[in-house]
C-alpha cells in the first residue's frame, strides 16, 4: 500500500507543481526523469530494474500512445499548410541532424567510428514538442504563420524518419542486412498503408457499436491503438508512423464522443511521457554520470546551439521564411521521449556502446528542456514570432480554443431530408456544434449515435451567423416523396 501512496503522492505533485513551473518554462517531466533516478538502483530507492527488454517494451508502447495522441490532436485543415516545410524538416533536417552530430562525436571521443557517431545520431534526431505545446498552451502563446502547427507536424513525422535510420544503423552493424531495403519499404509504405487501412475500420466501429456507457470508448480506442501498433510490429513494419497516421485519420473524421476522446487521450499522452521520464530515470546510475559527463553536455550544447540550427537553417530556408521563424524554430528542439525509446533499443541488443548511448540521452534530455524550456518563452517574444491575431489552440482539434459567439435554434419539420438521420451522418460544418436537442418536454445530450426526428428543435453554436442559417436551410429541405396514383 505504501508503494500506491507514493505514486499517488507523486501524480498529485506532479498536476499542482506543473501549474508553476510552466509559469517559468520549466517542462513537469524533468521532476519525473529526477524521481526515476532517486528511486533507481543508485538512488535511496533502491529499485532494480535492469532488464533493457523489458524497458524498451514498456516505453515503446508508451511511446505507441504517444505518437496516436499527437496525430489524433492534429488539425490538419490548420497544419496542411506547414506540411511541406514540416516534412523537410522531419526526413532531411533529421538526417542533416544525425550526420552534424556523427562527425561531432567521432571528433570529441578517441575510437569512436563514424557508424557508431551516426547511431547517436539517429537516436537524437528526434525533437519531443510536446513539452514545447505545453508550455505555449500554458502561457497562451499565439505563434504566427503557422508556426504552431509546422512544429507539431515535424516532431510527429520526425521520429518515424529517425526510427528508420537507427533500424538501418542497427542492421548494418549486426551484420543483419540481407532484408534491410525490404524492411525500409515496408517502415514507410506499409505502415502508413496499414495506419489508413485500420483508420477505416476503426471510424465504422467506434460509430456503430453504440456503447451503453460513454466511458467505454476511450477503452475500446486504447484497444484499436494498441492493434494497430501490435499488428505493424508483428508486420515488421513501423509501429509508431501507423498508430501516428491512425491518430492523424481518426481525429479529423467524424466519430461518437469525439471531443472527449481527444481531450481523454492529451491527459492519457502526459501519463504516458511520464512513465517514460521515470524508466529513465529509472535505468540511469548516477555513479556512471560524472565519467562521462563532459562528453554528455557537450553533445547537449552541440545539438543546441550548432546541429539544430544549421540543419534548421538549411531547410527552410527553400521556402523562404523569415530568418526570426527560422530562428524560432531552431530553438524549439528538445529532445525527450522519441529519443529515450531509441536508446533502449541498443540497450536491448547488448551492444558495447549502449550504456555509454543511454547516459548521452540522459545529458542531452535534461539539458536541453532545461536550457531551451526555460527560455523559450522570452526568445519567442524578442523573435517577435507572437501574434495576438492567432490562436496556438487551433492547431488542435480538441476545441478548447473555439469559443463559439453565435447560437441558433433551428427545428427540423415533417419529412426533412435530416430526421431519422444520426447527427454523425449529417454533414456539419467544421465550425457549428450541435449543444443540445429539445424533444418536446426533453432535453436531449447530443452524441454522434443520436438519431434526430421530426419536430425535434437543435440548439446549435458556431463563429459564423451564414453557417447557422445554412443548418436551417439545409433542415427544411424536404424528402422527395413518390406520387401515389
Amino acid at each position: 500500500m505504501t508503494t500506491y501512496l507514493v505514486i499517488a503522492v507523486l501524480l498529485l505533485f506532479s498536476v499542482v507543481s506543473g501549474k508553476f513551473l510552466y509559469k517559468f518554462g520549466v517542462p513537469v517531466l524533468i521532476f519525473f526523469l529526477g524521481i526515476g533516478m532517486l528511486f533507481g538502483d543508485g538512488g535511496i530507492g533502491r529499485v532494480t530494474f535492469a532488464d533493457p527488454q523489458v524497458a524498451k517494451e514498456i516505453v515503446g508502447v508508451c511511446l505507441a500512445y504517444i505518437s496516436f495522441s499527437g496525430g489524433f490532436g492534429m488539425n490538419w485543415k490548420a497544419a496542411k499548410g506547414a506540411v511541406r516545410p514540416a516534412f523537410t524538416l522531419a526526413t532531411a533536417g533529421a538526417l542533416l541532424t544525425a550526420l552534424l552530430i556523427a562527425a561531432f562525436t567521432v571528433l570529441l571521443i578517441p575510437g569512436f567510428t563514424f557508424l557508431e557517431g551516426l547511431l547517436v545520431g539517429a537516436i537524437l534526431a528526434p525533437t519531443d514538442v510536446a513539452s514545447v505545446f505545453s508550455i505555449l498552451r500554458a502561457r497562451r502563446l499565439n505563434l504566427k504563420h503557422s508556426l504552431g502547427s509546422l512544429l507539431e507536424v515535424e516532431s510527429g513525422s520526425n521520429d518515424p524518419a529517425a526510427y528508420i535510420l537507427m533500424i538501418v544503423i542497427l542492421g548494418v552493424m549486426t551484420g543483419e542486412t540481407g532484408s534491410l531495403w525490404y524492411v525500409v519499404l515496408l517502415q514507410v509504405f506499409g505502415s502508413v498503408a496499414l495506419g489508413f487501412l485500420f483508420s477505416k475500420g476503426s471510424v465504422w466501429l467506434i460509430n456503430r457499436i453504440d456503447l451503453e456507457l460513454d466511458g467505454m470508448y476511450s477503452i475500446l480506442l486504447i484497444a484499436l491503438v494498441l492493434f494497430t501498433y501490435a499488428v505493424a510490429e508483428i508486420a515488421l513494419a513501423n509501429g509508431f508512423l501507423a498508430v501516428y497516421v491512425l491518430g492523424i485519420a481518426l481525429g479529423n473524421r467524424k466519430i461518437a464522443h469525439k471531443v472527449s476522446l481527444v481531450r481523454y487521450f492529451d491527459g492519457f499522452g502526459w501519463l504516458m511521457q511520464i512513465i517514460l521520464f521515470f524508466t529513465l530515470g529509472l535505468l540511469v546510475v548516477p555513479a556512471d554520470l560524472p565519467a562521462i559527463a563532459f562528453d554528455g553536455v557537450a553533445i547537449s550544447l552541440f545539438v543546441i546551439f550548432l546541429a539544430r540550427p544549421l540543419s534548421t537553417i538549411l531547410c527552410m530556408s527553400f521556402f523562404r521564411r523569415p530568418i526570426r521563424e527560422q530562428l524560432f524554430v531552431a530553438w524549439v528542439g528538445f529532445r525527450g521521449a522519441s529519443s529515450i525509446v531509441f536508446a533502449s533499443f541498443p540497450l536491448a541488443l547488448g551492444l558495447h556502446l549502449s550504456g555509454f548511448i543511454y547516459n548521452v540521452v540522459f545529458f542531452v534530455a535534461t539539458i536541453t528542456v532545461l536550457i531551451q524550456g526555460t527560455l523559450l518563452v522570452p526568445i519567442s517574444r524578442w523573435l517577435g514570432v507572437v501574434s495576438p491575431d492567432e490562436n496556438i489552440l487551433r492547431t488542435f482539434t480538441d476545441y478548447s480554443g473555439d469559443y463559439h459567439t453565435e447560437m441558433m435554434e433551428i427545428t427540423i419539420p415533417e419529412s426533412s431530408v435530416i430526421a431519422g438521420k444520426t447527427i454523425m451522418d449529417v454533414a456539419v460544418p467544421d465550425h457549428v456544434l450541435f449543444v443540445l436537442v429539445k424533444r418536446g418536454n426533453q432535453i436531449i445530450t447530443p452524441r454522434g449515435s443520436t438519431r434526430l426526428r421530426s419536430g425535434d428543435t437543435v440548439l446549435t453554436a458556431g463563429d459564423d451567423v451564414a453557417e447557422l442559417r445554412k443548418m436551417q436551410e439545409w433542415a427544411d429541405r424536404r424528402l422527395r416523396l413518390p406520387t401515389i396514383v
